[in-house]
């Protein structure tokens, strides 16, 4: 059964992930990424798009045009879980 992460679990799991926080109205982790141009942003939705649907945990996310903004959250437990950090740890990893 999947559980939300208590406040020093999420706390600690965002220091290793400094290009996310925690969005308190969404209970979601956040992050933005800027690109060039619009191509560039829906290829980095593709890219993302990908990697979420091979861990089977799809993103929450808008793009308007050189920016695309993520939230990660884990809709059966309402919060954050292990399965957004690793998702977003993921995300990291593609856009250094």
């Amino acid at each position: 059964m999947m559980t939300s992460l208590g406040v020093s679990e999420r706390e600690a799991a965002l220091e290793t992930l400094p290009n996310w926080h925690y969005s308190a109205a969404r209970r979601a982790l956040h992050r933005t990424l800027t690109f060039g141009d619009f191509a560039e942003a829906l290829s980095a939705m593709v890219r993302i798009g990908m990697a979420a649907d091979k861990a089977d945990h799809h993103p929450e996310w808008c793009n308007i045009f050189n920016r695309v903004d993520i939230w990660l959250t884990t809709h059966e437990v309402d919060d954050v879980s292990t399965r957004d950090i690793a998702l977003a740890a993921t995300i990291d990893s593609l856009f250094v």
